[in-house]
């Protein structure tokens, strides 16, 4: 089994890509160890000493170090252990926990929430995942749009760039109801 890796914008994070399916659908994070019970690839991936998060999408796993670690050294053993769990047979995931995405958010917003999450699904989200992250709506209030940052996305330095600069600007430009972008943790 060959496993490639990639960099990410974030520096705390690398991207490997297992050449398998990792996730039929949808995306799960883990953003400590203590929420991974469900899925026998992220405890395994956890038990590597300096490993903070772990985000796995449809054919990728990223990978989040503590700030002391260094990925010359963890590297390998984050290798090591998703060839391991390969090679197990276990799921990805027992509990069928993925996360589709978007929260729903009915009300006389409703149809504007759609052109947002369309727009995300179309334009961010396919953008986001090749950076080993992804993005999804959280809520719309008074023309703010509150997005959820996960992966390589969660904690990046130019996470605020990609928002403001990004995906506001492309919202507002086909949505002029939008006027804001905010994360939400």
């Amino acid at each position: 089994m060959f496993i490639q890796t990639e960099t990410t914008p974030n520096p705390a994070t690398l991207k490997f890509l297992p050449g398998q399916t990792v996730l039929g659908t949808g995306t799960a994070d883990f953003p400590e160890a203590a929420t991974a019970a469900g899925s026998p690839l992220a405890r395994r991936i956890f038990a590597v000493q300096g490993v903070t998060g772990v985000f796995l999408g449809s054919d990728f796993v990223t990978v989040t170090k503590a700030e002391e670690a260094v990925w010359d050294h963890l590297k390998p053993s984050v290798l090591g252990a998703i060839m391991e769990h390969y090679q197990s047979g276990a799921p990805a995931i027992e509990t069928g926990d993925t996360n589709s995405g978007h929260n729903d958010q009915d009300g006389p917003d409703a149809e504007i929430v759609s052109q947002i999450k369309e727009l995300l699904d179309t334009r961010v989200r396919p953008a986001v995942a090749q950076d080993g992250g992804d993005i999804t709506f959280h809520g719309f209030d008074r023309g703010v749009v509150y997005l959820h940052m996960q992966g390589a996305c969660a904690g990046c330095p130019s996470s605020t760039l990609t928002l403001k600069m990004g995906i506001e600007n492309l919202l507002r430009h086909y949505i002029p109801e939008v006027t804001e972008v905010r994360p939400v943790a």
